[in-house]
């Protein structure tokens, strides 16, 4: 009985503040549409008990209790963003003057770009065996069972009736993100739910979070309402550090920057090879700390002496408190990047890239000592037939103009055998110096001296005034809601990159030929009102 009413008590005394808000009247503050109303801390009452719960997780994840009130600063929630924006007007998609993300305005450059007939070269036809996912009358997607990664089972078995009635369209974005992977790209040019995917991503809410196992520095996975999931990256570095010069490539900061260009760059250069990557200013405690059911992260977190959130996790590199991840007061930059298919439903192969480097402090690979080494990739499969050498070309310049020298492995989709593309995943370790260009990235464009004749005249395209990378990138990356997302050296690093790819390739053609050095690629009628660049840097 003792117990009972300690309980009882317990129970009072905690809803007890609620029942006096909700006679004293209604919050003031409007609460999302997709937004259950969560508890704050009342002004008058102190904040001790809050700071002891999160620094104390000797307990159960369980409180109802948030540290909203810790540091409820208005300065925070209307503080200026680097774009000339409030802080507040980047979590509500739709308000202000921000552009949907993805889509270019009229009349900008970058639609004039992707109205070029380079960008509007047509796909063969697709059959069955060319798309990832054939959605018919008979299988259909349950998408409320990726949560436990048994769609199939889930909509045979226990929803059958009300998974037969959805059709394609009613899908959230993410799944149909995901049925229209095919053996040719991972989303066609001007699908619209990549646009709607992106602002999903920005501004979803988010339900559960958990700590991505393997990798050496922290990554999240986090579950959103529709059942969607996506890789967080948080914020390590400002936009204007640069990795410092004594630190190896393997041991660099992971940039949730660079995560964002990379998709940005990879769609500009028509590639389409990235998953969709949006940026997102995160609540820490709302949507961190108080939905993650993952005790190890959980036990992490902690005040800083300057009244901060923060939090380290887990991981190989990086996860200690003096290498913790801290908010201003618990809001925190991050990267957030779409989950592709389960691989229950889409089995990825995993290959070690010919050009890794040897992840040794002393020891160098054996491409980096053999100047006649490509030769030995040529006559292995499946860099022997088929476009994989040409797409290994293509990653090596996209990996080259963002100076990423972390490449290891690649991954392809299992289904499509070796003619697919290349999967440009994990770009966490690219603009990490602006000042300085990697050559040693372009070893294997230089050893080799072979490219597609579509990336060849994009190239060639991006180097032009009127289509300069760096302003298409400017654009493109205006509408992420962490813009700005690159500093204006970063940029300029770009264009001065791409002359060095195109002087390469000026170079092998010199050498070895045109016909030897540019594989065709595309059918003489994609190129009606192609105009060919009679110089290497396009005038």
């Amino acid at each position: 009985m003792v117990f009972l009413i300690a309980c009882s008590m317990h129970i009072m005394i905690d809803l007890l503040p609620r029942l006096e808000r909700r006679a004293g009247g209604s919050c003031s503050c409007p609460h999302g549409p997709s937004e259950e109303p969560r508890d704050r801390a009342e002004p008058g009452r102190s904040s001790k008990h809050t700071l002891r719960i999160l620094q104390d997780f000797s307990n159960e994840p369980s409180s109802n209790l948030t540290s909203h009130s810790l540091e409820e600063r208005p300065e925070a929630a209307h503080r200026p963003g680097p774009a000339g924006q409030s802080r507040g007007s980047r979590g509500s998609p739709g308000q202000g003057s921000n552009p949907r993300p993805g889509a270019p305005a009229q009349g900008s450059r970058l639609s004039a770009l992707f109205a070029h007939p380079l960008y509007t070269v047509a796909l063969p036809a697709l059959t069955d065996e060319d798309t990832l996912f054939n959605v018919n009358t008979d299988i259909r997607f349950d998408p409320k069972a990726a949560e436990n990664q048994e769609w199939g089972a889930q909509a045979r078995d226990e929803d059958k009736a009300r998974a037969g009635e959805l059709s394609a369209d009613s899908y959230p974005n993410w799944l149909r993100f995901h049925i229209g992977i095919n053996r040719f790209e991972l989303y066609s040019r001007h699908n619209p739910v990549i646009d709607a995917m992106l602002a999903d991503l920005a501004a979803q809410r988010i339900t559960s979070v958990a700590m991505k196992s393997g990798g050496t520095q922290l990554k999240l996975i986090m579950t959103f309402h529709n059942y969607g999931q996506a890789l967080f990256k948080p914020m390590k570095q400002t936009r204007e550090q640069e990795t410092p010069p004594d630190f190896f490539y393997f041991s660099d900061f992971e940039r949730h920057n660079a995560e964002i260009a990379a998709y940005h760059l990879d769609r500009i250069l028509d590639f389409r090879r990235v998953p969709p990557v949006a940026g997102r200013l995160v609540n820490m405690t709302k949507e961190i700390r108080d939905v993650t059911r993952d005790k190890k992260l959980w036990r992490t977190f902690f005040i800083s002496p300057a009244n901060n959130i923060c939090f380290y996790g887990e991981c190989s590199y990086y996860c200690s408190t003096e290498h913790a991840l801290c908010g201003r007061p618990d809001q925190i930059e991050g990267s957030l990047a779409a989950f592709l298919p389960d691989l229950a439903l889409a089995k990825r192969k995993t290959w070690r890239n010919p050009w890794r480097r040897s992840y040794h402090k002393r020891k160098k690979a054996e491409w980096e000592v053999d100047p006649d080494y490509c030769e030995e990739v040529k006559q292995t499969p499946p860099y022997d037939s088929g476009f994989r050498l040409l797409d290994v070309m293509d990653m090596t310049i996209f990996d080259f103009l963002m100076g990423n020298m972390d490449r290891h492995h690649y991954e392809t989709f299992e289904k499509f055998g070796n003619e697919t593309f290349i999967i440009h995943l994990d770009n966490g370790r690219g603009f990490g110096k602006h000042s300085h260009d990697e050559l040693s990235i372009l070893v294997p464009l230089s050893q080799c001296c072979r490219v597609k004749k579509s990336t060849h005249l994009r190239l060639q395209l991006l180097a032009r005034e009127e289509f300069r990378l760096s302003v298409l990138m400017e654009e493109s990356l205006r509408r992420d809601r962490l813009a700005p997302v690159l500093i204006r050296p970063h940029l300029e690093a770009l264009d001065r990159r791409l002359r060095l790819v195109l002087s390469v390739l000026a170079d092998c053609i010199e050498k070895d030929g045109y016909s030897s050095v540019v594989e065709d690629d595309m059918d003489p009628t994609d190129l009606t009102g192609v105009q060919v660049c009679s110089e290497v840097l396009c005038g």
